[in-house]
């Protein structure tokens, strides 16, 4: 697949960063603080996963959005620094696969001149992760990384990513993001059962003592089209149970209040884990993610059906007071829980896809 250009639209000229203001924290109804941005940057994938984007719907006629509609690195880089006066520290870059996004390495150095933005971290399935790439992204301000790797064996592998990408490829784009200096990188396998669920202890072994922290996310029903059936997850509780029975585990404390993995470290010190159980053990309690997809929408929760439309906003040309305004009153009024509610909804709502707005 071609990458797309950094250049959108043409929108009115942003104005001059003003100065830092004092502004109050930000909460939504259940006192939630706002405080990580994910930031799509393009709703396409080189990958065809089949708990995200199955074949049989994203297919070669697939209508992703025109190059038009998406956010510009201007547009991207001034409502960040919105979304940091109202609260925002941590950014993650997301998609679809972020680095089918051209010279995405001047948006991440744009984002790091942004003030109060402490972190900048980037998701991708490492299939377009050169050396040369890491290293350009870490000069420019990229701090931590996360690659997708969702077994150790090709026939698994392929057959998930249904491109027939090797694991041999992911595996040397994990050592050009340690070589570039993008360390521990988070390595996150999503566990789906009659899937790879059997391969849990060879990818646990496999990362144990390398300084990578391996992460076991639950096979979630995000968007409509992945086929999700409460069977097929695999609990966070049956992982580290399988884990801890051959390498002892122990607890270790969140570094930051709304971290979404649970962590533990092996007891012998060979490393640590995480585990993202949002079906099992919901953290809606702690959630303060809000999401910016590709076309300049707003959401609030990973299964949202709807977003806010900024990018109408910012091509209209309003006023960055105008813009704080919109991004404050929607986290205010935010309430979502649906992680916590999802067995109880009836019947399920559409949602919004995750390669739309990101993991």
């Amino acid at each position: 697949m071609t990458p797309q250009p950094s250049a959108g639209s043409p929108s009115p000229a942003s104005p001059a960063a003003p100065a830092a203001r004092a502004n109050p924290p930000v909460h939504d109804e259940r006192q939630r603080p706002l405080r990580d941005l994910r930031i799509s940057v393009t709703d396409r994938c080189n990958f065809r996963c089949t708990y995200c984007m199955p074949k049989e719907v994203f297919g070669p006629d697939f209508p992703f959005l025109p190059h038009a509609e998406l956010l510009t690195f201007e547009e991207i880089t001034r409502l960040t620094r919105v979304f940091a006066r109202a609260g925002v520290r941590k950014l993650r870059l997301t998609g679809g696969e972020p680095l089918l996004r051209r010279d995405l390495e001047r948006l991440v150095g744009m984002l790091a001149e942004i003030p109060d933005i402490e972190d900048i971290a980037l998701t991708t399935n490492g299939s377009l992760l050169t050396p040369a790439k890491a290293q350009a992204l870490r000069a420019a301000g990229l701090r931590r990384i996360t690659i997708s790797l969702d077994s150790l064996r090709d026939e698994t592998f392929m057959a998930l990513n249904a491109v027939h990408f090797p694991v041999q490829k992911v595996l040397a784009a994990i050592d050009a993001a340690a070589a570039a200096g993008l360390q521990p990188v988070k390595v996150n396998m999503v566990v789906k059962r009659g899937a790879n669920d059997r391969e849990v202890l060879e990818m646990a072994n496999h990362f144990r003592g390398t300084g990578h922290i391996l992460r076991f996310i639950e096979y979630m029903d995000v968007g409509n089209s992945n086929g999700w059936r409460l069977d097929e997850v695999v609990p966070a509780a049956e992982i580290l149970q399988q884990i801890n029975a051959v390498w002892p585990l122990e607890a270790v404390p969140p570094e930051h209040p709304g971290e979404v993995a649970s962590r533990y470290r092996y007891r012998d010190g060979q490393g640590e884990i995480g585990v993202v159980a949002s079906v099992t053990q919901a953290f809606c309690h702690s959630c303060n993610r809000a999401r910016l997809s590709a076309d300049g929408r707003l959401f609030t929760c990973l299964f949202a059906a709807a977003g806010t439309d900024l990018r109408g906003l910012l091509r209209t040309g309003c006023s960055d007071d105008d813009l704080y305004a919109a991004v404050t009153g929607v986290w205010r009024r935010r309430r979502d829980r649906y992680s916590e509610l999802r067995f109880l909804a009836t019947p399920r709502q559409p949602k919004v896809e995750m390669s739309f707005i990101g993991g």
